[in-house]
């Protein structure tokens, strides 16, 4: 039965791998633009996009299939130290003020500022900022959100004056607020015109306040906002962590652990967190997949066929998102079938699901961190004459990024393979029964790893039919 396993997971991995190889072209890694202003162009070899899809199934099929100690793997994932802060509410004061300061500054200049999106501090701060920087710090150091979100500030000290009723619908909301504002990213001038950035952070702050004034703050954010959700689920790939019973604003120990150490605990309640986790994953990725040739000629032929431009957007996101929930779900379903009574479908779905955040955080980083670098001369500006109207020098990064995107994906996929491996372990008694179960979850993180990785390696354009 082993030699048969055997034999099929190197059948899957040649076929794969003969078929990346084949499929792979001359890749050139976008990095992101801001009023078309920066744009980036990596060359990526086509022998190295090739090699890292191989890489990613080789790691796939090697971290399902051989053998692990199973103390070994729990003593990865242990926290490798706690460090005690008794001074951590002073520094959350001061962190609560800055980004209150910031969402004003952002609001301000937004209206008042200058027109040209370079020059404007709050595009540049919205975007290579706080999307940009702030979001990679986030998967590479820690949540600090919680404590600098400005929207949190200002309704803490509201939530007293009516009564909080009950949030009933889970974390459904979340995921259509976050597809929500990733239509809206991609089809709205928000990087042109500085004055409707400020108009949509205005509207969302209204929202969020009274909505956490309502229900509380504590569920509002933890549960409905789709910002605060997505930078919470990334953090879980960071090397430190607060401990759970920790509010934001109290002391608490901070964990320090390997990076993607808690991706492998039950940090998920239902169906409704796998699906935003999923949709997280789809939403960074379809960023990136409007910039790409193969989108601009779907999109032009099924305008051509009759589709209005303006449903063409939501239509491809709502879509890709049903594809990826089905992929992941029938992964689910397949892994169920080599499980036990004791632990059945839903479970699997909700404890491989973590894996899902390494991958959407290497797609994240591969995407924006020489975005976010060739920003940095137009951020401090906009940070030190937010009101000037000036022409920032755009750094050229050089072509070895590329390397640094490949690898970031690779790296992702590795994070991904280790925390599901670990989870099987913890679920399955029976080693046979936990290598066999990860298959379908790793044939599914290899097809969300191949196409983010095709993603970023692609030439970008302007999207078509954008502000139809």
């Amino acid at each position: 039965m082993q030699r048969q396993s055997w034999v099929r997971a190197v059948a899957v991995f040649a076929t794969l791998a003969l078929a990346i190889a084949t499929l792979a072209g001359t890749a050139l890694a976008h990095g992101g633009a801001l009023g078309g202003a920066a744009r980036a162009t990596l060359s990526v070899p086509t022998w190295l996009v090739a090699g890292t899809g191989v890489a990613v199934v080789g790691a796939s099929v090697l971290g399902a299939s051989l053998g692990t100690d199973r103390e070994f793997v729990a003593g990865a994932h242990a926290p490798l130290r706690r460090v005690s802060f008794p001074g951590a509410r002073p520094l959350a004061l001061v962190a609560n003020a800055l980004g209150v300061v910031g969402l004003l500054g952002v609001v301000v200049v937004g209206y008042l500022g200058p027109t040209d999106p370079l020059s404007n501090g709050a595009v540049v701060v919205v975007w290579a900022g706080w999307w940009g920087g702030f979001a990679m710090s986030v998967y590479l150091v820690g949540d600090t959100w919680p404590t600098l979100n400005p929207f949190r500030t200002l309704a803490r000290p509201l939530e007293g004056l009516g009564r909080t009723y009950r949030w009933r619908w889970g974390a459904w909301p979340s995921v259509a607020g976050l597809l929500a504002l990733v239509w809206l990213e991609v089809v709205s001038p928000l990087v042109d015109r500085p004055p409707a950035l400020a108009t949509i952070v205005l509207a969302y702050g209204v929202v969020t306040v009274a909505g956490a004034v309502v229900y509380g703050t504590d569920v509002w954010f933890a549960e409905v906002d789709p910002v605060s959700r997505a930078f919470h689920l990334y953090g879980q790939v960071a090397p430190f962590g607060r401990e759970r019973d920790a509010g934001p604003d109290h002391d608490g120990a901070l964990l320090v652990r390997r990076p993607g150490a808690a991706l492998s605990e039950d940090v998920l309640a239902g169906a409704d967190d796998v699906a935003f986790v999923v949709a997280l994953l789809w939403a960074t990725v379809f960023d990136g997949l409007v910039t790409t040739t193969l989108w601009g000629r779907f999109a032009r032929d099924a305008v051509g066929w009759g589709v209005p431009a303006v449903a063409l957007y939501p239509f491809a996101l709502v879509t890709g998102f049903a594809v990826c929930w089905g992929v992941y779900l029938a992964a689910a379903r397949l892994a169920g079938r080599v499980g036990v009574p004791e632990v059945d479908v839903p479970t699997l779905a909700r404890r491989f699901a973590p894996g899902l955040l390494a991958i959407a955080a290497g797609y994240h980083f591969a995407h924006f961190f020489d975005y976010f670098l060739s920003l940095v001369p137009a951020l401090v500006l906009a940070v030190t004459a937010p009101f000037a109207t000036v022409n920032p020098d755009i750094l050229v990064v050089p072509e070895w990024f590329g390397w640094i995107a490949v690898g970031a994906v690779l790296l992702g996929h590795v994070l991904a393979v280790l925390a599901a491996r670990t989870t099987a372990l913890e679920l399955f008694a029976d080693r046979s029964r936990a290598v066999r179960c990860q298959y379908p979850f790793a044939a599914a993180m290899v097809c969300f790893t191949v196409v983010s990785l095709w993603v970023v390696t692609r030439p970008e354009f302007p999207p078509p039919f954008i502000g139809v």
